[in-house]
This record gives structure tokens, C-alpha cells and sequence, in this order.
């Protein structure tokens, strides 16, 4: 009999219950045996036979279904990373994959669901080839109405399975699991909605594959699924158009499977289900009406069970949250579909009241608001009429609720204002470009004077969401209705209310500081510190940046008492930064804090003077301090330097350079090395030629700065301690430039050492820019620079200028940041203006080569890595340059269809802006104007200090002065006008768009 138990299962049924024991000592022991004897033959036939045996208990059962899972992973296949020996012989593994088939049926489900994972995990490795008898067993089984359990431990399977699928294996099973799947869910007489819901798993696995195949096999992926889709478009209809039912989560998460699906048939295969999508509609429409009272009833009156943080016994979430969720991320598919027939709009009425909305979990509240983004961005007006409509019709039945006596009137208020801040940047552009029908401004103020007077303990939330609501809309409110709330916020912050009030207050404040009239808030001011510093501490992990938020634009806002206020608020904030420095994000909010106290009149050199006595000490003894404080410490030090008066550079170099060299030179925490380095090169930008001279012995000074930077720039070092090396040298060669030149072949060599060493790119690119500034500084005799780089050996390649400019040419479109593009690019024309002979020898990487079409496997790409053209170095050079022109231009046209958070400019300007490049790249034939040039240059300024903060520490560097559309035009014209011949020729091999931007500026 299968089930009796011989001397040696005995003994690995007691080993498995050993290892639930209490005791450690026995554990430890049992575990010990366990691994010992995994490496006997038959161990893992033993584990299939007790997770076999339903006589014996569930938990070893399923301790041993979850071994044998393990054991798989080491010993069943060789050659695999986690392979281990011995392996399985053929024998027993035929043993194994009968006796886990045969379990399938268990009725326990938690042993049906430990038994397919160990399935799905032999199947990795035996299926098909050596497997050949998996698919049809469960095939069978799911067919098998008499055998429930059966039905399930096969869907169960299959969705493990169907995860590992591949284009090879999906055309083949669908054509004969998709029907055996249908008569599963279209038939719920016989099969329950769990069942039912893991066979739309299943479907929606294998339609995900097929959709991903369709980019590639489109003729065959519509083949296959044509024929299929109206039978299950049938079946989704017939599922959605009952009503939605509470209390129940199968129901949600069945209909959570049908959406998923959907959505993958809506997404990726519009020009099929778009004759099919009208099926669903209506069912649609009623699955989201009556979605709408379950979740009033279950998420906001409470009175009904939502299911919260619940799950089935196979892991997968069963609350109505994740199905409101899902619906509202189909309709935002069917909003962006551009083939399907309008969609009304829908919104929900979610309100999981949170006071901190800084919160970034994904939930219903925020997936609506991303519905109502798209509606807008689909319909555009049109939508936001209706949008409009809906917040007035909810506003008004809120004034019903509040005067038939209703104690939650005050949440669909509350929500109302929060869908609408979700729209406010959309809303406020629509109101300030001109006059139209949506007075947001008006609805807005009419909820805020109506409501502002209510109870701050009764409606808290309400009270929190005006504050936050007035801040989003600040630009269409009065500014009687402004000045009415900043006051109302500053007292708030300096009362007794509850924790979501002075949240909303915070936010409110933040917002509306930068933009207030100074001279009207100045009296308020030294109370709203006083509150502010009261409130940090009371304030917990969550909420205490958004204080230090605040607190920021208040020191900003009230910079004329700041010198009174210093010596109050600086150790307060310097404490909280110390409490919290391991906490990126605060400690962060903190610097920001003093970075603003520092900047405000009269306060650098008292602040300097309360920081000196307590950094100095941390960082002359940095193996002594806890984790983070010193990179912490570091980081404080650099932002005291930087634009300090060379008075506060050389206080701070007396108490930390020589900590500083220090840890760079010994320090191997990567934080450390990093923010040191920074460190340095404020020190050498702030102090510049100065700094040599203040220790006493300039010699001693710069041997120490360079072997800081023979430190960092040794190739042994892993990259991340070297991150900001370039940086550093930059500040070196910029600030020291009679020093650093006597230096130049070793530092080549070392740069040239240490990016052969790299595995950051953005570090490879901050060394490119030490070479890039390098040729400039060689200018005039730049082909001696270039000789210097060819006499230097690199491995692997000629030499140094091989190497350099091969990965120069491939990170050049990688490289961010104005000020980079700028040196990189201009040095670039530099070196091609030279024509010396080497370039001409030397080819480095073109365009990829293109083949055949399909998907590409880890295994094709092993046989076929990418290939590329190879092209002459100036050829690339120009094509580099052509490419550069096209970006600046096409800048300004991308911005009309992206958002941005370009630095604010004067609208005349913008516009200005706009009009002249859109004329620029409309009449091509017509050489670009200065103003055009100027334009140009500042669109793509603003794009890339998006990107890139600009590294305050290069805005002295002449070059950053570059306008760099006018550099390249000028250089061009020259280029092509002293060697016409050779100009011509190095065109012919760039791509169309390269030429006519070449051609643009040149006038031809």
C-alpha cells in the first residue's frame, strides 16, 4: 500500500516534526539531519510520499511539499546557479513527478497549492521534453466534473505554470486550454466563482504572452485569438452585468479577473475587440454603478465588510479596495484607447481619509485621480466640463446632506475638493490661458467661505483639505480669500487642533509663503516660527518633513527676522538633523532648513560658528561615530561651503580639511568617500589658490589634494567610492590650473585606468568631462593634447586617444546636464577642427545592426549579441554634433505635448520663445537669426537644469557661458567653409535628419 510507513519514513517523519519543535537545540539538530540526508539517495521521493500521504498530519505534509520545492532547486537540474550535488537520478525523479501528480486532488488546498509549486518547479526544467504527459494529465483533471479538487489543484498548477510560458509553448496549449478554461467559467451551475476566477487567471497569463507575441507574430496572434475572443467577450458581458455584491469577495475578485483580461485585450489588441467592445458596455456600466453603493456602504458608512488586508489560501488579495482598483485601471486603458467609441465619465466617490498625503500606496482614492487625469487628457474640455458638472452636483446633494441633518455631509465635500486639487494643475493652466466656462476658482471659494467657519474638531479632514485645496488653486483665488487663509493656517499651526489640520495648515503654508506679501506676513512671522519649532517636536516620523517643509519657506519668506531668529531655530534643527540622520529623507529636510538659514541675510557666519564646535570633533575622529554621521556631517560641511565669503571657507578649512583628506585617503565606507570628495571640491572651489597657502606649507597642501585623488582614482577602488572623482579633478584643473599642469600625463593615465575600471556609467561620463575640459585648456594646441593621449598605452587598445574617444562617441548622447553638454559637445569640434591625422585612423561605434525580426531569448541573445556599424572618428564626431542641433531644436516642440517643471520664465518670454522656434524649424531654408540662436539656447538650458540641478561649483567655469546652438553654428560654417571637399564627404555618411540640421544652420 502507498500509504504505509517503512523504518525510514518513520524517521523523516520524526525529523520533520523535530523541526517544529520549541526547543533550538532539537530544531537545530533535526535541520542538521534533514540536510545530511538530502544528499542520500531517495530523499526526495521519501519528501513526495509523506506530502502524498493524506493520513498524516497537514503541517508536515506541507513542511515536506515545501522541502521537496527546495530540494528541486539544488539537486534536480546540473548546470543551473543553484544546482548542488548529488543529483536526482532518472528513476526517482519519475517517482517524484507521479506521486505530486497524483496529489493533485487533495482537498486540502493549502497541500494542493505547496504541491503545484513543487510541480511548477520540476516543470521548469522537465517540461516538455522530458514531461511530456504534464499538460495532458491536467487537462484531463480540469475536465473532470466529478472531481472538484481535482479541478482546482490543475487550475492551481496551470497558473503556476502558465507563468513560465513561452512563445513556443503558448499557440500550442491555447487552442486546447481556452475551451476547457470557457465551460469552466461559463458554467456556474456547476463550478464555483473560486474556481471560475482561477481559470480566468489563467487566460489572463496566457493572454498577456499572446499579446506580447503580437508585436512580432501579428498575423498569427490574430489568428488564434479571433476565433476565441467573442465567446469570452460573451462571458465577461454575462459576469459584469449582474449587480456587484457586498460582502462577498469572490464576486470582486472574479470580476477583478475579467478586467485584467480586458484590460490585456484593450491595451495591446484595439483593432480586434473593437467591433467586440460594445458587448461589454452596458454590463460595464452596471458593474461600476453598483460598485459604487458596495463601496460607500463598505469603505466610507463602515457598515458593511470591505475585506481589508485579507487574502485566499493561494496569496492573492481579496479586497474590495484591489477590485476598485483594477476597474479603475481598465477605464484608464479605455480612456487612452483611441480606436474605442467615447466612454462616459465615470468617477467614484473614494475617501480612506489619511492625514499624511504624502502617503504614496497605491489606493483606490489615488486611482481615481489618475482616472480623472485621463479623462481630462483625452477629451480635454470637454471632459473638464463634465468633470465640473460632477463636482457641482456633488457639492449641491453635500448642502442637502448638511441641512437634512446628515453627520457624513461633510465627505463627499471633503472628496470633491480632493478630485478637484487632482485636476488643479490642468484646472489652473485652463483658467489663466483665457476665459471659459469652468470658474474653478469660483466653485472653490464658494466651498471655502461656506465651510471655513465649521468646527476644526468636528470636520478635521474638511478643515485639512481646504487648507490643501486653496494652496493648489492659489493662482484663481482672490486675494482677500488667500490672505484670509495664510492667517487662518498660522493660527492653526499654533493651536490645539487635531494632527490632519495642521497637516492641511503645513501644506497651505508652504504653498502660499514663497508667493505672500512680505511686508503683510512680517508681523506674523516670529509667532509662526515660535509654532513651527514647537510643532517639530511634537511632530512624528511621518509628518516631521513636511514641517521642516514649511519651516523652510518660512525662514525663506520671513529672511528679515531670520538673524533674530537663528540663534532659536539653528540648534533645533541641527538636533533634529543629528537624531535623524540615518534617515535620508529627513536629514535631508533638515539641511534644507539650514541651507536657508544660511542663506539669509547676516546668518552664515553665526551658523558657522554653532556648527564648527560640533562638526570638528566628529570628523577628526570618524571611527568612533555611529553609522551615517560622518557622510552626514560631510554633507553639512560641503553646503556651509559652498558660495560662503573666503572668511567662512578658510574658519571651516582650519577645523575639517585635514579630516577630510583623511577619510578619503583611509575611510572604506563608500558614503563617506563619496561626500568627502564633494567635500574637496568645495573646498577648491571656494578657497581656489588661496587654499594652498593656509596650512602653512602649499606643498604639503597639494600633494595631499593629489593623492586624494590618486585614491579615487585607482582603479582597485570600487566605483561607487570613486562616484564624484570627476567632480573633484574638475575643481582641481579649474582652480589650480599652474599646479595641475605640471601633472597632466599622470593624471591622464590614471583617468584612462580608472574608467577602464568602471561600472557606472554616470561616472564614466564625469571622467569624459575631465577629458572634455582638458582639450579646451589645450587650446589653442589641442593636436598636442591628442599627441599626449596617443602616447600613453591603454589596455586592450592603440592607446589612450583610441580608447577615449571610442567611449567618448558611445556615452555622448548619454551625458546630462547643460554645463556637460556644453564642454563635451564643444570639445568635441574642438578636436574635429584640429583634422589631425589620427583621427582619420581611428573608427569607433556606428548604428546598430538591425535583423530579422522576433522575440529575442536570453539564448538568441548569447549567440547573436548586438552588432554595430563601424564608422570613421570624424564622421561620428560630426554626426554627434548634427544630433546635438536636432535635441536643442526639438526641445521646445516636445514641451508643448509633455508637463514640465522647467524654471519658471516670464510668459512674454516663453512665448517669444515658442513662436521664434517654431518659425526655426518650419522654414528650414532661412539661416538662424541671433535671436533665434538665443532662443534656442535658452530652451534647452531650462530642459536639462530639469534633469541635472546645475552643479553650482561649475557655474564660474567660463565654458558654462557657452550658447552652444551658436557655438555649433559658427563652428559649422567655418568647418565647411576651410575644407569644403572633406565637410561634403563626412556628410554623406550621416543619417537624413543629421544633414537637413546641418543644413538648417548653414543656409543651404
Amino acid at each position: 500500500m502507498a500509504n504505509v510507513i517503512d523504518q525510514d519514513q518513520q524517521w523523516l517523519l520524526n525529523c520533520l516534526s523535530a523541526t517544529l519543535d520549541p526547543n533550538h537545540e532539537v530544531r537545530s539538530f533535526a535541520e542538521a539531519s534533514l540536510n545530511q540526508a538530502s544528499l542520500q539517495p531517495g530523499f526526495g521521493s521519501a519528501l513526495s510520499k509523506v506530502a502524498a500521504n493524506r493520513e498524516l498530519p497537514l503541517g508536515l505534509r506541507q513542511l515536506a511539499a515545501v522541502l521537496l520545492k527546495q530540494f528541486v532547486k539544488k539537486h534536480w537540474q546540473e548546470g543551473e546557479d543553484s544546482f548542488e550535488h548529488p543529483a536526482v537520478s532518472s528513476d526517482e525523479k519519475a517517482v517524484i513527478r507521479r506521486l505530486l501528480l497524483t496529489s493533485l486532488d487533495d482537498p486540502q488546498r493549502k497541500i494542493c497549492t505547496a504541491i503545484s509549486m513543487a510541480v511548477a518547479s520540476i516543470a521548469v526544467y522537465d517540461w516538455p521534453e522530458e514531461w511530456p504527459d504534464l499538460l495532458p494529465f491536467l487537462l484531463k483533471l480540469i475536465s473532470d466534473q466529478s472531481n472538484m479538487n481535482g479541478v482546482h489543484g490543475a487550475l492551481r498548477c496551470l497558473a503556476l505554470l502558465s507563468g513560465d510560458l513561452d512563445d513556443k509553448t503558448v499557440p500550442a496549449l491555447v487552442p486546447v486550454l481556452f475551451p476547457c478554461l470557457l465551460t469552466i467559467v461559463s458554467s456556474p451551475q456547476v463550478y464555483e466563482k473560486y474556481i471560475r476566477t482561477k481559470a480566468l487567471s489563467i487566460v489572463y497569463y496566457c493572454t498577456s504572452m499572446l499579446v506580447a507575441m503580437s508585436g512580432v507574430y501579428k498575423t498569427e496572434t490574430t489568428a488564434l485569438i479571433g476565433p476565441m475572443l467573442k465567446p469570452w467577450m460573451d462571458q465577461f458581458s454575462i459576469i459584469l452585468e449582474h449587480p456587484v455584491q457586498s460582502e462577498d469577495p469572490n464576486d470582486w475578485s472574479i470580476r477583478m479577473e475579467v478586467l485584467k483580461c480586458l484590460n490585456q485585450f484593450v491595451q495591446n489588441l484595439p483593432g480586434l475587440t473593437e467591433s467586440e467592445f460594445m458587448v461589454i458596455i452596458r454590463p460595464l456600466w452596471a458593474t461600476f454603478v453598483s460598485s459604487l453603493g458596495v463601496y460607500v456602504r463598505s469603505s466610507i458608512e463602515g457598515t458593511e465588510d470591505s475585506f481589508e488586508g485579507r487574502y485566499d489560501s493561494d496569496g492573492a488579495e481579496k479586497s474590495l479596495d484591489s477590485y476598485v482598483i483594477q476597474l479603475f485601471e481598465f477605464l484608464l486603458t479605455i480612456m487612452g484607447s483611441a480606436k474605442l467609441a467615447k466612454v462616459h465619465t465615470w468617477s467614484v466617490d473614494a475617501n480612506q481619509f489619511v492625514a499624511d498625503e504624502d502617503d504614496v500606496t497605491y489606493s483606490c482614492r489615488v486611482s481615481g485621480a489618475l482616472l480623472l487625469e485621463e479623462v481630462v487628457n483625452a477629451y480635454g474640455r470637454e471632459g473638464i466640463d463634465a468633470i465640473m458638472n460632477g463636482a457641482k452636483q456633488h457639492f449641491s446633494e453635500s448642502q442637502q446632506e448638511k441641512v437634512s441633518g446628515s453627520t457624513i455631509w461633510w465627505r463627499t465635500r471633503e472628496a470633491t475638493l480632493f478630485a478637484l486639487a487632482s485636476l488643479s494643475e490642468q484646472l489652473v493652466d485652463l483658467e489663466v490661458s483665457g476665459p471659459s466656462r469652468v470658474d474653478v476658482g469660483k466653485l472653490v471659494e464658494q466651498i471655502i467661505t461656506e465651510d471655513i467657519g465649521i468646527g476644526v474638531h468636528e470636520y478635521p479632514f474638511l478643515y485639512a483639505r481646504i487648507f490643501i485645496s486653496v494652496a493648489k488653486f492659489s493662482p484663481l483665488i482672490s486675494h482677500g480669500v488667500l490672505e484670509h487663509i495664510l492667517y487662518a493656517a498660522i493660527k492653526a499651526i499654533g493651536m490645539d487642533v487635531p494632527p490632519p489640520v495642521k497637516v492641511g495648515a503645513c501644506r497651505a503654508l508652504s504653498q502660499l509663503l514663497p508667493e505672500a506679501n512680505k511686508e503683510l506676513i512680517q508681523s506674523q512671522m516670529m509667532g509662526l516660527f515660535s509654532s513651527l519649532t514647537d510643532l517639530l517636536n511634537q511632530a512624528s516620523d511621518e509628518t516631521l518633513h513636511l514641517v521642516l517643509e514649511t519651516l523652510q519657506a518660512a525662514i525663506k519668506a520671513g529672511s528679515e527676522t531670520s538673524t533674530s531668529v537663528e540663534p532659536i531655530i539653528s540648534p533645533i534643527i541641527l538636533n533634529v538633523w543629528a537624531l535623524h540622520i540615518s534617515d535620508p529623507f529627513i536629514s535631508i529636510d533638515a539641511l534644507e532648513v539650514l541651507e536657508a538659514i544660511k542663506n539669509s541675510p547676516g546668518c552664515i557666519h553665526p551658523l558657522t560658528s554653532r556648527v564648527l564646535p560640533y562638526i570638528g570633533p566628529i570628523l577628526n575622529k570618524p571611527q568612533q561615530q555611529p553609522d551615517g554621521l560622518v557622510a552626514g556631517s560631510l554633507d553639512l560641511v560641503t553646503m556651509l561651503l559652498k558660495n560662503a565669503p573666503i572668511d567662512v571657507v578658510k574658519a571651516i578649512h582650519d577645523v575639517c580639511f585635514d579630516a577630510v583628506i583623511w577619510i578619503v585617503l583611509q575611510s572604506d565606507d563608500h558614503s563617506e568617500m563619496q561626500n568627502a570628495t564633494e567635500c574637496l571640491a568645495a573646498f577648491v572651489s571656494g578657497g581656489r589658490e588661496e587654499v594652498l597657502t593656509w596650512s602653512g606649507d602649499s606643498g604639503f597642501t597639494m600633494r595631499s589634494l593629489l593623492d586624494a585623488a590618486s585614491r579615487l582614482l585607482d582603479p582597485k577602488l570600487e566605483s561607487s567610492g570613486s562616484l564624484f572623482v570627476g567632480s573633484y579633478i574638475l575643481q582641481l584643473i579649474l582652480n589650480l590650473p599652474s599646479q595641475m599642469s605640471l601633472h597632466i600625463r599622470d593624471l591622464v593615465a590614471a583617468l584612462v585606468r580608472r574608467m577602464q575600471s568602471v561600472q557606472i556609467v554616470g561616472l564614466k561620463s564625469s571622467l569624459l568631462l575631465i577629458f572634455a575640459r582638458l582639450v579646451h585648456m589645450s587650446s589653442p594646441n589641442v593636436e598636442q593634447f591628442i599627441d599626449l593621449l596617443t602616447s600613453i598605452p591603454a589596455e586592450g587598445y592603440d592607446n589612450s586617444f583610441s580608447y577615449v574617444m571610442s567611449e567618448w562617441t558611445k556615452q555622448q548622447g548619454e551625458i546630462q546636464g547643460a554645463y556637460q553638454i556644453k564642454v563635451t559637445t564643444s570639445a568635441l569640434a574642438l578636436l574635429l577642427s584640429t583634422r589631425h591625422a589620427k583621427l582619420a585612423k581611428t573608427n569607433v561605434q556606428g548604428h546598430l545592426v538591425k535583423f530579422a525580426a522576433g522575440i529575442t531569448t536570453r539564448s538568441k541573445a548569447k549567440l547573436a549579441p548586438d552588432q554595430w556599424t563601424m564608422v570613421s572618428l570624424p564622421a561620428k564626431i560630426l554626426a554627434l554634433l548634427a544630433d546635438t542641433l536636432i535635441e536643442i531644436r526639438e526641445q521646445d516642440l516636445a514641451d508643448d505635448d509633455e508637463d514640465s517643471d522647467w524654471e519658471e520664465v516670464q510668459a512674454g518670454d516663453a512665448e517669444m520663445d515658442k513662436d521664434l522656434l517654431h518659425s526655426l524649424s518650419a522654414t528650414s531654408s532661412g539661416r538662424p537669426t541671433y535671436e533665434h540662436l538665443e532662443a534656442m539656447e535658452k530652451v534647452f538650458n531650462k530642459d536639462h537644469e530639469d534633469d541635472y540641478e546645475a552643479d553650482q561649483l561649475c557655474v564660474a567655469d567660463p565654458l558654462n557661458q557657452i550658447n552652444l546652438a551658436r557655438y555649433l553654428r559658427d563652428f559649422l560654417m567655418n568647418f565647411c567653409q576651410s575644407n569644403r571637399p572633406l565637410f561634403e564627404n563626412l556628410c554623406q555618411s550621416l543619417t537624413e535628419s543629421e544633414q537637413d540640421a546641418i543644413q538648417t544652420v548653414l543656409n543651404h
